[in-house]
């Protein structure tokens, strides 16, 4: 979404003693390879492990400004979001897509027009069996990230509630 959207500290400093489970903060283990650098929006979800499927039939959807956030299972071993899908989610709506796995094709990534955190690049990609789910409630990191809630990433980092700032 490109409208102006609270900073991730201003958001902890305002929640910090919540305690609720509404607001939590994902750990500082993304790096940044998308064109923007801070993000935000409605999440929506998709579970796999080095198969790319449900990603790739995310982002060829219409994104309606949502992130989709991608538990790849912390896997070093298959890069899950590479050029051609990080221009599709882009073209597509999508305001950016947070992945538990690798990216790869860094410098197309770099000048999408959209927010990319993810864990590392890795120029090995996915065979794609169709396996994977959509819109699942998944935890990761051992932050539990719900479909719907919102997410809001910026260089300081990344954290959800359980409703829009």
């Amino acid at each position: 979404m490109t409208d102006p959207a609270p900073a991730t500290c201003d958001l902890c400093d305002a929640r910090k003693g919540d305690s609720s489970g509404a607001f939590r903060v994902l750990p500082p283990v993304f790096r940044d390879f998308g064109g923007r650098t801070a993000f935000h929006g409605p999440v929506s979800t998709v579970r796999c492990f080095e198969d790319n499927s449900m990603v790739k039939a995310a982002v060829e959807s219409p994104g309606q400004g949502r992130v989709l956030v991608v538990d790849g299972a912390g896997s070093l071993r298959r890069a899950l979001l590479g050029g051609n899908l990080g221009a599709a989610a882009a073209k597509n709506g999508w305001a950016g897509l947070v992945i538990d796995g690798c990216v790869r094709d860094l410098a197309e990534l770099a000048v999408c027009d959209i927010g990319i955190r993810a864990l590392a690049p890795l120029p090995l990609p996915t065979e794609r069996a169709g396996q994977g789910q959509r819109d699942v409630v998944l935890q990761i990191r051992g932050v539990w990230v719900r479909p719907g809630d919102w997410l809001y990433a910026d260089a300081d980092g990344i954290v959800l509630l359980d409703r829009p700032a």
